[in-house]
């Protein structure tokens, strides 16, 4: 099995199995990240205890990409601390921007690391990268 054929697989299984996608009652956050150039529009729910983020879902509409990358993404905050939380954050967008390339530094992003892909195709990169980049400013706010 080729890369393209797991990453094309594992975005659809995202896709179509959207057990990530939900309304997180009492969340601490909800962030929306919106892309006008594609109609990509989810909210982020997280909701956060002490330093930790305990559960976290999202809601909206967009491509099979967005919607994948989001799931992944919460499969892998759930239950993590903030501080960890940057550090996959950081190394998920230097990976997009090519600035990350080391495969060790790279397997804190587990299945997300297959997005490595869409850093080759610009019209792709604003849909694998909302969700990351709602994350982010969530975290901000929170600070």
């Amino acid at each position: 099995m080729s890369l393209n054929e797991i990453y094309t697989e594992l975005i659809r299984y995202h896709n179509k199995n959207p057990k990530n996608r939900k309304d997180i009652p009492n969340a601490t956050i909800k962030e929306r990240g919106h892309n006008p150039s594609c109609g990509d529009d989810i909210i982020l729910h997280i909701k956060i205890e002490g330093d930790i983020v305990v559960d976290a879902g999202f809601t909206g509409v967009g491509c099979a990409i967005s919607q994948a990358s989001a799931s992944i993404m919460i499969d892998l905050i759930r239950g993590k601390k903030i501080e960890e939380i940057v550090n996959i954050l950081e190394t998920f967008l230097g990976m997009i921007k090519k600035d990350v390339d080391d495969e060790e530094q790279l397997n804190v992003l587990g299945d997300a690391a297959y997005f490595k892909n869409i850093s080759n195709m610009p019209a792709r990169v604003k849909c694998g990268v909302l969700p990351w980049h709602s994350l982010k400013i969530a975290l901000e706010k929170i600070k």
